[in-house]
């Protein structure tokens, strides 16, 4: 089916299972009880779990298949956030010139960063993406919003004023992001029973989005393209004394995953009509290294899983404060109950990063290939319960994708 065998067909209809029935998997908890804290089934978060994992998706393409880190992808995001919202500002509201200036912009401005960061490779490139992605925040926090010319309106973030252009803003157009007058943030709420389910434009924009984005990095992967960029990866010196010039392909992977940040960058600014500098801080490009390698570097669900992990976290465990947890412990002796929040509390709230480092150390230690090892694991060992052998596995291995 579209040019997948069936082993792909199979991955993207239960990703697309998943995306679609997302409100009813991330909401498992009644909406009025204790363990309601983790429910993740609202709008906000469910479209930062798909727009991370689009910005993932791109970035394995670059670091999974060459091997080459990028420790400044962050800056495509900014750029992608920062053109969405001034066609915001210049046109109209809809969406969908927004994001595509947001791919253009972003395409291009990699296309310049990557003709010069890959004239060298390993440490020296990461070093030069990151120079190139924090003289970007630079640019974006002071020298481009110079009264004179500003484009960014430094820390206060670029958004939409009500004297702005907008020449092709009709008058009965909701005066938001919206996809030919759907408003990006209609959400029609299902009760049944105890449980509350969301059901939200805007996620189902940037769910659909992200099933075409990751169709297309199936079709890398499986293309002559993609053999290429593995074959850098494997070994590029050997590559190039057969007479292959590795650059074109390189850059392509570059420009390819610069686009695809810059995809999410206009995603984040439709959901929200802002862009800020911070969007082009390091700390953002190290996530999603980060959100790659926990999920499966060269994988093509891993960076999705990582995402959505990560994003998790962020969002539930940092909510989670000292009042909370003495209402789940609050059958325990007065004494014990304070003993088991003092032990727990380093580890949520302001600490969720602490927690998110053990884990991630746990699975660089443990799951070398992410969680996509890890759920490949726990298959093979119910295989193994279920035919009844508890052999040790064979020596074979094969890629996790």
């Amino acid at each position: 089916m579209l040019g997948l065998n069936k082993k792909d067909t199979s991955l993207l209809i239960i990703v697309g299972i998943l995306t679609l029935l997302a409100p009813f998997i991330l909401n498992p908890f009644p909406s009025d009880s204790a363990m309601a804290q983790f429910n993740a089934g609202y709008p906000d978060l469910m479209q930062r779990f798909v727009i991370f994992g689009i910005f993932a998706i791109g970035f394995n393409i670059l670091f999974g298949l060459t091997g080459y880190l990028s420790f400044g992808h962050a800056a495509f995001l900014g750029v992608g956030s920062y053109s969405a919202v001034w066609m915001f500002k210049l046109l109209s509201y809809n969406v969908i010139p927004a994001i595509a200036l947001s791919v253009v912009v972003a395409g291009l401005f990699s296309l310049l960063i990557g003709f010069v960061s890959l004239r060298r490779s390993g440490i020296y490139f990461s070093i030069l993406t990151l120079a190139f992605a924090q003289m970007s925040f630079a640019l974006a926090y002071s020298v481009l919003s110079n009264p004179k010319f500003n484009l960014t309106n430094g820390e206060t973030g670029l958004q939409v004023y009500a004297d702005d252009p907008q020449i092709l803003q009709g008058a009965n157009a909701p005066d938001l992001p919206h996809l030919f007058g759907l408003p990006m943030r209609a959400t029609y709420t299902l009760d049944v029973g105890a449980w509350s389910f969301d059901f939200n434009a805007g996620y189902y924009l940037c769910a659909v989005v992200m099933m075409v984005v990751f169709y297309l990095a199936i079709r890398i992967f499986r293309s002559p393209f993609g053999m290429m960029l593995r074959a850098v990866k494997s070994n590029q010196q050997r590559m190039n004394y057969t007479g292959l010039n590795s650059k074109p392909y390189t850059l392509a992977a570059f420009v390819i995953s610069g686009m695809y940040a810059g995809l999410a960058g206009g995603l984040m600014a439709a959901m929200d009509p802002l862009a800020g500098a911070e969007r082009m801080q390091w700390t953002a490009s190290g996530e999603v290294v980060l959100m790659t390698i926990l999920g499966g570097t060269g994988t093509l669900i891993g960076p999705v899983l990582g995402a959505g992990f990560i994003k998790y976290f962020e969002n539930i465990f940092s909510k989670i404060n000292d009042n909370v947890l003495h209402s789940w412990f609050a059958f325990l002796p007065d004494g014990l109950e304070d003993a088991v929040v003092f032990l727990i509390h380093p580890f949520i709230g302001k600490g969720w990063h602490l927690t998110l480092g053990i884990l991630f150390m746990l699975v660089v230690i443990y799951l070398p290939g992410g969680l996509v090892e890890g759920g490949q694991r726990l298959m093979k060992w119910f295989k193994r319960k279920k035919s009844g052998t508890d052999d040790a596995p064979s020596g074979k291995t094969e890629p996790a994708e």
